[in-house]
């Protein structure tokens, strides 16, 4: 074969990777996670800007009814989500309470291999716990920034995360484009991580409450139970003691049984739910609601396996 028809062919083939490589690239999803609500305009104009810079781009949607300001809500949302997109997603998360502010906005590679865009509030702190940050970097606004918006400072879901996000979700930047190395840690909340307290008690942290049904998500893995003791045969009887900030504001003893109907309707009862954890739920009802217990980085969960 002809030397110069050898070359053509290795070219085509490498201009054919390239070209593989781009369309992989601008093929990147764009997941978006506020506490803005969709009643105003808030979300449509932060896609109508992903939109702007990539038109191929998919975006779709986390939620957008994380709890105004709720950090800590922002952080065990996504911690439950990432896993199940594939790497290299890029989210974009906006709960910032401290928008305008010297809160630096970052985009961190977690050790899953997807990037969050987000303020350096928290909201990265489950993420951190579960996976691991490859590397975080703080976003050079000078670059990465909507051009015109120096100067408008209540909206950088729109004018820095969005652009940002849709930027290295389409391939236009690197991630290491985004901005400088973060070298100081990024902000973490702190809270209660599962932990033996005696031969048959655990406690841990109440990490989320599920809406609309009102069921409690604990952060204590089920197998940690089961090694206390815990049976899985629907007869087990658990103390459970809940306390905000030190004051105990619930002590029942409560069946565990693998799923809601092995418990008469409006009874309150243990389980493993989806995420292999400890919850707490009511047959047919709002245990948060009933009990007027919520979630978060104060709420503490004592369960004492009853022989």
């Amino acid at each position: 074969m002809p030397k110069k028809r050898i070359c053509i062919i290795i070219c085509t083939a490498l201009l054919s990777l390239a070209s593989s490589a781009a369309v992989l690239q601008t093929n990147r999803q764009l997941v978006f996670m506020t506490d803005f609500g969709t009643t105003e305009r808030f979300v449509a104009s932060m896609k109508g800007v992903a939109m702007m810079v990539s038109p191929e781009l998919r975006l779709h949607d986390l939620t957008h009814h994380i709890e105004a300001h709720n950090i800590w809500q922002a952080s065990f949302v996504l911690v439950g989500t990432i896993e199940y997109w594939p790497s290299g997603t890029v989210f974009v998360s906006v709960v910032d309470p401290g928008v305008g502010t010297s809160r630096k906005s970052v985009v961190v590679e977690t050790g899953s291999g997807h990037f969050i865009v987000t303020p350096d509030n928290g909201t990265l702190t489950h993420i951190e716990d579960t996976y691991g940050i490859k590397a975080a970097r703080e976003i050079d606004e000078s670059i990465n920034r909507r051009p015109g918006t120096g100067d408008m400072n209540t909206f950088h879901g729109r004018d820095v995360y969005a652009y940002t996000g849709a930027r290295l979700a389409a391939g236009l930047i690197s991630f290491e484009e985004v901005g400088p190395l973060l070298t100081p840690k990024l902000i973490h909340l702190d809270y209660q991580k599962p932990e033996k307290r005696a031969q048959d008690t655990v406690i841990g942290n109440l990490v989320h409450v599920e809406v609309p049904f009102g069921n409690l998500v604990s952060n204590i893995p089920t197998q940690l139970m089961l090694e206390q003791g815990l049976a899985e045969d629907n007869t087990a009887q658990v103390q459970v003691t809940i306390s905000i900030a030190g004051d105990e504001v619930f002590s029942e003893q409560l069946p565990y049984v693998s799923s809601f109907g092995f418990v008469a309707p409006d009874q309150p009862l243990l389980y493993s739910d989806s995420l292999n954890t400890i919850g707490l739920a009511i047959n047919s009802a709002s245990f948060a609601d009933k009990y007027h217990i919520s979630a978060g980085e104060n709420w503490v969960v004592r369960l004492q396996v009853l022989k």
